[in-house]
């Protein structure tokens, strides 16, 4: 599962659940039951974090200064949010620049979720097969 990079879970179960929070609110403002919603459908069902860990952390980020609640209850990313950089997933507004060999890690990480999915569910990776096609092109071509 994609969340396995973060460690040893018992250890870093806490930051890690932070982190995939702030990820995912990065990415498109979420409620509280969006997020767990999402983390149940990206664990393919392994895994939906209770309310009793979500809307506390929500409540910590707010007073950390890392989100901010709308009007419709959703949460966005402040300034201080996307000044942080704890955004380990894709690319960021603000991130740092990371090593080659960290990119090429978690390039193949994904890779590997991707050939997991096309063997478990060709359906969801159908739509996307000439943009994964695409970028294959390209990585081979660095590579050539």
């Amino acid at each position: 599962m994609w969340f396995g990079g973060f460690g040893g879970w018992k250890h870093h179960r806490r930051r890690g659940l932070r982190t995939m929070v702030v990820t995912m609110v990065s990415r498109n403002p979420m409620n509280g039951s969006e997020i767990m919603d999402q983390i149940e459908a990206m664990s393919q069902g392994w895994w939906r974090p209770s309310p009793g860990s979500i809307y506390p952390l929500l409540e910590e980020l707010r007073e950390d200064g890392v989100l901010r609640k709308r009007e419709d209850g959703r949460y966005e990313l402040t300034e201080k949010g996307r000044q942080e950089g704890e955004f380990p997933f894709g690319p960021f507004v603000g991130r740092r620049a990371r090593g080659i060999e960290e990119m090429l890690s978690e390039i193949s990480g994904l890779a590997s979720y991707l050939e997991e999915l096309s063997k478990s569910d060709k359906s969801r990776i159908a739509p996307y097969k000439e943009k994964i096609k695409s970028i294959a092109n390209k990585l081979s071509a660095i590579s050539n």
